[in-house]
């Protein structure tokens, strides 16, 4: 409270505002431009790309038109993350196995992570859901309902994927790019430190490591995911 009488404003997220504000000239624009623009910068230049100015530059009008249309950069992220969510499919009939159907839709999720590598820079959030968000929920929801388990250790469960499902397409995306220096010199600190022998459970883990072919991404990604998943949702794993 900055005087008398004076409350602070509560934030009110995109999705319970109107499409754009009441003042000022005949909409030219909408969010869905605004977002298709932003996710266009990010694609070509990842998150940092995108700003509102940024985003108005590629629109071809000024900053503060779009201001009629979203608050800040906080909203073109909430619609941006939103969008490119609701390119996952959720056509798919559940089978029935909760492990099998959530296995199969973060391979449907890694499919647009790696279509949209910047998905991966956005700030984490545990409430950032929008209208496509919140199908993508009920979607999860649904396949682990075959589960007889409290719907708090149902959501954490889906908490937990979702921050493996980022985890895993973000080592992925890096092991594409070229090694840094620094990279390069931590891989080279790790194989001394395996050879020298003063911790040889790491020496016998990275044994051979070498030597193995490169691994089949999705398929790694699957069996880490199933592993993970299996053990979060086996009996005895909910919350007390």
């Amino acid at each position: 409270m900055t005087g008398e009488g004076r409350v602070a404003e509560e934030p009110v997220l995109v999705w319970d505002r109107p499409e754009r504000g009441a003042r000022g000239p005949a909409p030219e624009r909408s969010r869905a431009q605004l977002t298709r623009a932003a996710i266009r910068l990010a694609d070509a230049g990842g998150l940092a790309a995108v700003s509102v100015r940024q985003v108005a530059g590629e629109l071809g009008t000024g900053p503060a038109s779009l201001y009629r249309y979203i608050a800040g950069r906080d909203d073109l992220l909430d619609l941006m993350t939103d969008a490119v969510t609701g390119e996952i499919d959720l056509t798919v009939a559940p089978t029935g196995d909760p492990v099998a159907d959530l296995v199969a839709l973060s391979l449907r999720s890694r499919e647009v992570h790696l279509r949209h590598p910047w998905l991966v820079e956005v700030p984490s959030e545990a409430l950032r859901l929008g209208p496509r968000g919140l199908d993508h929920l009920e979607y999860a929801l649904g396949a682990l309902a075959p589960l007889q388990l409290p719907g708090r250790s149902k959501l954490e469960a889906i908490a937990a994927l979702s921050a493996l499902v980022t985890m895993l397409c973000r080592a992925e995306l890096q092991s594409h790019r070229s090694p840094t220096a620094r990279q390069a010199a931590q891989a080279a600190y790790l194989s001394t430190a395996a050879r020298a022998g003063e911790h040889p459970l790491l020496t016998q883990a990275l044994a051979g490591r070498e030597a193995t072919p490169p691994a089949d991404a999705p398929a790694v990604f699957e069996r880490v995911v199933r592993r993970a998943l299996t053990g979060l949702l086996a009996p005895g794993s909910e919350s007390p």
